[in-house]
């Protein structure tokens, strides 16, 4: 349908991994046994800290939340993502592929938030132990990820909408396996420069200034624990935030190595690579750092086990 010379897209094309379809039953296994085990971990690790008494601490609570929207992040990738590979290509309706990048981007901002207030809770743990109690009760626990939902869900649809009144025109082929920002603004006729700018001022708010935060945090927690004492005192501290500051390096290493090194030069095939690193790969690496580095997690496991 022509309008005023532009094409209304009511259908994406995704291409997927195209130039490797003599691998697509391979990828299809690899990345159905992924999806698999992300979604039925995450919910395990969910059902254990709700079942397990032990685990009723703000730490393992934030790891719930952080396991539900990992779920949210799969689900709402690895679908179309296995749906390319089958088809070598697949086909979705413009208004799937909005849904799909709101909750992609809306999960990723919550898990950003999520990891920030996780830092502070370290921080306050090993900085300041005598108010920790006092300071992250379950009330206020509850604030923050309440706070945490609603600042990501609702920051980014904003821009969902704004993207569904641009103007689309040519071609509707995405060589990509999900709905990305860039693709999709590639495909606009219209000026996007306004959005792109305030795009970037969400990203600093809800990625870097939080980001920052945690360096800062971190400093404070490792001159900390420089100056505990005992080697088995500095140990045991370390070990109380050490999956934690795992889980935030392979996060914000992944997102810095996709959009912040520059793409000139980058193959089309190593920029899927990267995506996959945090769209299929963190949602699956998260609960199982926590769980093979963590005591708590594994005796909660056992009990869980035996109840069933």
């Amino acid at each position: 349908m022509l309008q005023n010379n532009f094409t209304t897209i009511t259908e994406i094309h995704l291409l997927g991994f195209h130039n490797l379809y003599h691998l697509n039953v391979l990828l299809f296994v690899i990345f159905f046994i992924i999806y698999c085990l992300t979604i039925s971990w995450n919910l395990l690790l969910v059902v254990m800290v709700a079942k397990v008494r032990n685990l009723h601490t703000p730490m393992y609570i934030f790891l719930t939340q952080l396991s539900l929207s990992d779920n949210i992040m799969a689900n709402s990738i690895s679908p179309i993502l296995l749906s390319v590979l089958v088809n070598r290509r697949t086909i979705i309706t413009f208004t799937r592929c909005l849904a799909q990048f709101y909750f992609f981007s809306a999960s990723l901002a919550f898990d950003a938030l999520l990891l920030t207030v996780m830092s502070y809770d370290r921080y306050l743990a090993i900085c300041n132990p005598l108010r920790y109690n006092s300071i992250m009760n379950y009330l206020f626990c509850l604030k923050l990820i309440i706070s945490s939902w609603l600042l990501s869900f609702s920051a980014i649809i904003k821009y969902v909408f704004e993207i569904s009144d641009l103007k689309f025109c040519g071609s509707n082929v995405i060589d990509h396996f999900f709905c990305d920002l860039s693709p999709m603004l590639s495909l606009s006729c219209s000026d996007t420069y306004v959005l792109q700018i305030e795009i970037t001022i969400i990203t600093i708010s809800l990625a870097i200034l939080p980001f920052l935060f945690i360096i800062a945090s971190y400093c404070y927690i490792i001159c900390t624990i420089l100056r505990i004492p005992s080697v088995t005192g500095r140990q045991k501290a370390f070990s109380t935030c050490s999956s934690h500051l795992a889980v935030v390096s392979i996060f914000f290493g992944s997102l810095l190595c996709t959009y912040l090194v520059p793409t000139r030069g980058q193959s089309l095939i190593s920029s899927k690579v990267l995506s996959l690193s945090y769209t299929v790969m963190i949602p699956l690496i998260n609960p199982l750092i926590y769980s093979f580095r963590n005591n708590d997690i594994k005796e909660a496991f056992h009990k869980t086990c035996r109840m069933h």
